[in-house]
């Protein structure tokens, strides 16, 4: 969808210009003495940055476009906010704020809605994470976040939790030759009777199972057999949520092939 010539608000965006940080500097000096023309400018010159931006929530099924025109006003917040008297890229402060405005828009457009209180939670705890990683050197754990922000860890859990976008049931999970698999198909009925079909199934996992990592077989336990949150099963083996969250998707991946 991002590839060559792709055309967001009437944007072709294969034809964006790219600014070089000193031409950005030179451009914010005239945006910060009032010339509209350089504010346009500026904007113009870091589309690109708007694009990249947009493409990791590709997978959100939402409209590009508006997308865009959501990264865009990060964009403008971040021009109008640049303090040129410190040492750092302009492409560094504007990412955050781009990104901070999608996710915002995606939060409150979701159609799950989750409470204020929990919300503000969930966002006190990634803020506390990044600062925390920054001063651990490595991602801090959900007890870590808990103490640093004065909450029970259960709180903390399930506020992270809680803003992960939910799947849709009828979301495939595997394409081949035009039929698709369903999270549905997935979900056990729990009316149907042990039959040999059932229980043939039964053995192909286990056998697709034996194929995994020993890592990749603990993580899939604890996730789908005890029912625990990623950021749970990365406290107790030791590893970061987006570690655990990578380990899951690959050995996933595993799984429906061997089946």
């Amino acid at each position: 969808m991002y590839h060559n010539k792709v055309i967001l608000c009437g944007v072709n965006t294969s034809k964006l210009k790219v600014l070089t940080e000193e031409e950005k500097r030179e451009i914010m000096k005239r945006v910060r003495e009032g010339d509209e023309d350089a504010r346009r400018e500026m904007i113009c010159g870091n589309l690109r940055l708007v694009l990249s931006i947009v493409q990791r929530f590709a997978g959100r099924k939402e409209n590009p476009d508006d997308l865009f025109q959501v990264g865009c006003i990060g964009l403008i917040k971040a021009v109008d906010n640049f303090d040129l008297d410190k040492e750092v890229m302009f492409s560094t402060y504007a990412v955050p704020m781009i990104v901070g405005e999608v996710r915002r828009y995606l939060r409150d457009s979701a159609s799950v809605r989750i409470s204020r209180s929990v919300r503000d939670l969930a966002y006190k705890s990634l803020q506390a994470r990044d600062e925390l990683s920054a001063a651990l050197n490595r991602d801090p754990t959900p007890d870590e976040i808990a103490a640093h922000l004065g909450v029970p860890r259960e709180q903390v859990v399930n506020a992270m939790e809680a803003i992960i976008e939910p799947i849709s049931l009828y979301e495939p999970v595997f394409s081949e030759n035009g039929d698709s698999l369903y999270v549905i198909d997935q979900l056990s009925d729990t009316s149907r009777e042990s039959t040999d079909e059932s229980w043939l199934e039964n053995i192909a996992l286990r056998e697709a199972v034996r194929t995994l990592t020993p890592r990749e077989q603990k993580i899939i336990r604890l996730r789908y057999y005890r029912d625990k949150t990623q950021m749970e099963i990365a406290s107790e083996i030791g590893i970061s949520q987006a570690q655990v969250s990578r380990v899951e998707k690959a050995a996933l991946e595993k799984l429906r092939k061997q089946l």
